[in-house]
C-alpha cells in the first residue's frame, strides 16, 4: 500500500487532535505517522523534533495575531484597544486545542528541557515583538524597552490566566487584559 506525504499543516493539525485524546506527553511522533498513513520519515521532512510541532502551533497563532493586525478597523484604535484585539486574535487561534497549549509549556518548562526552556524564551519575545508590531508601536530606546519589558508580563499574565479559566467568558477576559494594559507604568506609555 502507498504511504501518503502529509503536508507541514495536515501533521501539525493530526497531532494536535490526538493530543487532544492521550495529552501532549503521551504522543507519540510515530503514532502521528500512523494516524496519517505515512512513515516517519514524512514527519521528519517538515518537523526534526517534536517541539518543532509546538513551534508550528505557535507560528499560526502569530499568524493569527499579523492577520488581525492588517484589517482596516484597528487603525482608528487606541493603542490600548490595538493590543487587546491582537491578543484576543492570537488566544482565538490557540483556543481549539487550549488544554494541549498548556501542556506543550508544561512540556517546555521540565528541568531536562533546558533547550526548550531557552527556545521558549525566544519564543515569547517573539510573539511579543509582533504584538508591538502588528499595533503599530512606535516607541524608541528606553520608552521601547520599558513598554517591551511591560507588555511581555502583561502577555504572560494574561495568557496564563487564559490557560487556566477555560470556562471564563470572553468579556471577562479582555475585562483582565485591558486591566493589565491599562496598569502604570504601561497604561501611560500607551497613552504617551
Amino acid at each position: 500500500m502507498p504511504r501518503s506525504t502529509p503536508s507541514a499543516t495536515q501533521i501539525l493539525d493530526k497531532a494536535l487532535d490526538l493530543a487532544d485524546i492521550c495529552g501532549w506527553e503521551r504522543l507519540h511522533l510515530h503514532e502521528v505517522a500512523d494516524a496519517l498513513g505515512c512513515d516517519l520519515a514524512a514527519i521528519a521532512r517538515h518537523y526534526r523534533q517534536k517541539d518543532d510541532l509546538v513551534e508550528a502551533w505557535f507560528d499560526r497563532a502569530d499568524q493569527a495575531l499579523l492577520a488581525r493586525g492588517k484589517a482596516a478597523d484597528l487603525a482608528i484604535l487606541t493603542a490600548e484597544k490595538r493590543l487587546e484585539e491582537l491578543l484576543i486574535a492570537w488566544l482565538g487561534a490557540l483556543a481549539p486545542h487550549r488544554a494541549v497549549t498548556g501542556q506543550m509549556l508544561l512540556y517546555k518548562l521540565e528541568p531536562g528541557h533546558v533547550h526548550l526552556q531557552v527556545g521558549g524564551l525566544l519564543r515569547v519575545s517573539r510573539t511579543v515583538q509582533w504584538w508591538r508590531e502588528a499595533a503599530r508601536r512606535q516607541n524608541l530606546h528606553l520608552s521601547r524597552i520599558a513598554e517591551e519589558s511591560l507588555l511581555t508580563g502583561a502577555y504572560l499574565r494574561t495568557f496564563v490566566h487564559w490557560l487556566h479559566h477555560a470556562e471564563e467568558a470572553p468579556a471577562d477576559l479582555r475585562a483582565l487584559l485591558r486591566r493589565q494594559l491599562r496598569r502604570a507604568p504601561l497604561g501611560w506609555l500607551l497613552r504617551g
